[in-house]
């Protein structure tokens, strides 16, 4: 079951960026809250503020105006330092095109994380996410060695090598097969249930969106539905 207490909470965001010298808003007076152990679905047409969203959760952009808190952080008050340590110790990222280093072996891939923060037990760590995402025999390979599914699964390890307080999933099944797909999303929802992971998914999928337990459906930078499953 999920804490009552939110890891992550967007209050009244908005977004602008500017195209051709003009305002165009990505987000519109968005509010939204994800608990430890949630799975969110974030759903939409092309430009609805999916990704934007995502970056505000990973502190990777930050608001025209309004917050967004992680972990009771507000990520625009933060220094340099700050958001690299909040980055690298509350938040896990997996993306549809994998992002893993091609010289690096899947086993170093997932390492990374814990050898850039500096902590002790990298490569055990590593390979004991690698056994959760099934792999472990797989560990030494090279990411051309691998297929796009196992690519997925060795980002998904990555992504929770840290033990993150949140998972944040960009179109992390839009570039594999239904079996593989299938895969990913079992292992983002053991992440929620089992390790306590909020998760929050961005999707043009329904059948993935399905997997969550909230749907958040976003119409032109604003929520024009949060649904439960």
């Amino acid at each position: 079951m999920a804490d009552s207490l939110p890891i992550l909470r967007l209050e009244q965001v908005t977004k602008d960026y500017l195209s051709n010298g003009a305002a165009v808003r990505a987000l519109d007076a968005v509010s939204l809250e994800v608990r430890r152990g949630e799975f969110v679905a974030l759903v939409g047409r092309s430009g609805c503020g999916k990704t934007t969203l995502l970056n505000m959760a990973g502190a990777m952009d930050f608001p025209t105006s309004g917050r967004v808190w992680l972990e009771g952080a507000c990520t625009s008050e933060l220094n340099d330092g700050g958001l690299t340590a909040l980055r690298r110790s509350k938040i896990g990222f997996v993306f549809q095109f994998f992002q893993l280093l091609p010289t690096l072996s899947a086993v170093e891939n997932v390492e990374l994380p814990l050898l850039l923060a500096g902590r002790s037990g990298a490569r055990r760590q590593a390979l004991e996410r690698l056994q959760w995402v099934e792999m472990e025999a797989l560990a030494h390979r090279l990411p051309h060695q691998l297929s796009g599914g196992q690519m997925q699964r060795v980002a998904v390890a990555r992504a929770l090598v840290h033990d993150p307080a949140i998972l944040l999933a960009d179109e992390p099944i839009g570039n594999l097969d239904t079996a593989s797909g299938d895969v990913v999303l079992k292992l983002l929802r053991r992440a929620a249930s089992e390790l306590k992971t909020a998760v929050v998914m961005a999707t043009h999928s329904a059948e993935a969106a399905a997997a969550a337990d909230i749907v958040v459906s976003l119409r032109d930078g604003r929520i024009a539905e949060i649904r439960r499953l």
